[in-house]
């Protein structure tokens, strides 16, 4: 902590401002999915600078493009994205029950697909290839990625913290503060295991009544 993590917030505070890092941020989170990159450790910048609230403000939006323009992009390529699920075929049976159906279908599955352990990267340009409208695609998307993005930010918030508690300026922070901000952090990633678990549940589900539909 010492060592590591407070100098190197000390320098991002003082060589960035709250406008630049705000940007890089914005940027970051809205454009590394287009290479497949993860955004998380954008949005922990984001909760150590900027903390919840603003912090939301700031990446939803970034999340909204983030999904959306590899969505678009994958026009171009759909019939080599149909190859690839061709190769992963457990993978694209879960992420075909997503296509087809009404409106509400179609937001459930993206909402838990989103949610479970499949990389959101990787769905953004297969989603067109599963048929999926983009109306649900987005809301769908923004309501499933909620848990991941808010626990990122709660990872920064905290960083931040128990920075600040560790810094020689900061020595009012008490030690029950800083348990119950672990404890908060901790009862956030199990809630947050849970909700995973049962989004993949649900999808098995999901996928078994799309192939019973298929065989009939």
């Amino acid at each position: 902590m010492d060592k590591e993590l407070i100098p190197l917030i000390q320098w991002e505070m003082a060589t960035l401002t709250h406008p630049v890092c705000g940007i890089l941020v914005f940027a970051s989170v809205a454009l590394l999915p287009l290479i497949l990159l993860p955004s998380t450790p954008s949005m922990w910048v984001a909760g150590i600078t900027f903390g919840y609230g603003y912090g939301f403000l700031l990446t939803t939006p970034a999340v909204a493009i983030g999904v959306s323009l590899p969505y678009f992009i994958s026009y171009l390529f759909c019939d080599k994205i149909q190859g690839w699920l061709e190769r992963y075929p457990d993978h694209a049976a879960m992420l075909r029950a997503a296509g087809g159906g009404s409106w509400f279908h179609q937001f459930r599955a993206v909402t838990l697909i989103r949610i479970s352990p499949f990389p959101y990267v990787i769905y953004n340009y297969c989603a067109v290839a599963t048929r999926v409208n983009y109306g649900p695609y987005i809301t769908g998307s923004l309501i499933g990625m909620l848990p991941e993005t808010f626990v990122a930010i709660y990872t920064g918030k905290l960083i931040r913290t128990l920075a600040d508690a560790s810094s020689v300026e900061q020595k009012g922070f008490s030690i029950l503060q800083n348990v119950l901000n672990v404890l908060g952090f901790v009862a956030t990633v199990v809630t947050t295991v849970l909700i995973t678990k049962y989004a993949k549940r649900q999808l098995e589900v999901m996928k078994k009544e799309k192939e019973a539909l298929l065989l009939q």
